[in-house]
């Protein structure tokens, strides 16, 4: 073969055209790095591309990458700010770490920080977990974007979880977590 039909023939082959996926787009956008150290509350996982960007291109993104998608992981504040229920991210956060100062100052509660992918970590309080009700799944509080209070109670139990509480704001779960913390 002489140097002008291998110039040819390379000349033939199409250029691949590399493009973006955009699934693998948004799981390196909510992925934590690699350094990420254990979190003691949701302040502590906010190190992924969707906490630190500019929030437009976040939701820019977190749209394409929804379309039809309705179970795109993402953080619940996400989720709310994109149907316009929630003001903004910066809120969301807000929202996380009023929860945080609330239960990280009563005895019981432990914060979890291995939620599904791009969620902020959840609260468990640990007495209701095996004592005297023996329940195997302990009271958890998270946040939700499922309504306006923004967080949700899931109470203790050991088979089939039941439906979550709506809560009423960070007021509405201080007022009721004696009523929470009586499982045991």
């Amino acid at each position: 073969m002489d140097v002008d039909q291998l110039v040819s023939r390379d000349a033939a082959v199409p250029t691949p055209r590399l493009e973006p996926m955009l699934d693998l787009e948004w799981s390196q956008a909510i992925e934590l790095p690699r350094f990420a150290l254990p979190a003691t509350r949701p302040a502590e996982l906010r190190q992924a591309w969707v906490h630190r960007a500019p929030e437009d291109a976040v939701l820019g993104l977190y749209r394409r990458a929804s379309g039809a998608d309705d179970a795109l992981p993402a953080p619940w504040w996400l989720r709310a700010v994109a149907s316009g229920r929630l003001e903004s991210r910066e809120l969301g956060f807000r929202i996380e770490d009023r929860v945080a100062q609330l239960l990280g100052k009563r005895m019981g509660w432990e914060f979890v920080p291995w939620a599904a992918d791009g969620e902020s970590g959840y609260w468990e309080f640990m007495p209701s977990e095996r004592g005297k009700s023996g329940h195997s799944i302990p009271t958890t509080v998270l946040n939700t974007d499922r309504h306006d209070g923004w967080i949700d109670v899931l109470p203790a139990h050991s088979a089939r979880a039941p439906e979550p509480v709506a809560v009423a704001g960070l007021a509405g779960l201080r007022s009721r977590l004696g009523e929470f913390e009586a499982v045991r």
